[in-house]
């Protein structure tokens, strides 16, 4: 079963913490899936990704070759063999999901009170539903671990 990670963007945006965190999936051999709310916003991250430093091998969803993303940037259905979800600005996801998945990764800006408020009722959805979730939050410069659920056995 896999597990929820929430994590709390209070000192960088999600263009500065995304490729890290990418970049760490795919170093774990992982396929990630970035689920924006909407088209405009994947295409933000896209230009975002081919400008930053390193490089992340991805796609925006549409392609012929969707499958085949190590990234796969969309607003709507994974692609087959997807091991890790990042949802991204509120973006909602099937709950289910993470269940099959090695991670989900909740992230959300902590300056938007619409997105806050929705990752907070994710947390409880999780939590319910007897879920795995970390809560992480950046605390000057690093991130720290802030709350643990962990479903009873």
């Amino acid at each position: 079963m896999g597990a929820v990670y929430f994590y709390h963007l209070t000192e960088r945006p999600l263009e500065a913490t995304l490729p890290t965190l990418l970049g760490k999936s795919l170093a774990a051999g992982w396929r990630v899936a970035v689920l924006g709310p909407t088209e405009e916003r994947i295409k933000q991250l896209d230009s975002a990704l081919w400008q930053g430093e390193g490089f992340l091998p991805h796609g925006l969803a549409g392609g012929p070759h969707d499958n085949a993303q190590p990234i796969l940037l969309t607003t709507a259905d994974l692609p087959d063999g997807v091991n890790c979800l990042m949802a991204i600005d509120g973006a909602e996801f099937d709950l289910g999901l993470s269940k099959s998945l090695e991670r989900t990764c909740v992230l959300f800006d902590g300056g938007n009170d619409a997105v806050l408020e929705k990752a907070r009722a994710v947390w409880k959805d999780v939590s319910a539903a007897g879920i795995e979730a970390q809560y992480w939050a950046e605390d000057g410069g690093k991130w720290v671990k802030k709350a643990e659920n962990a479903p009873e056995s």
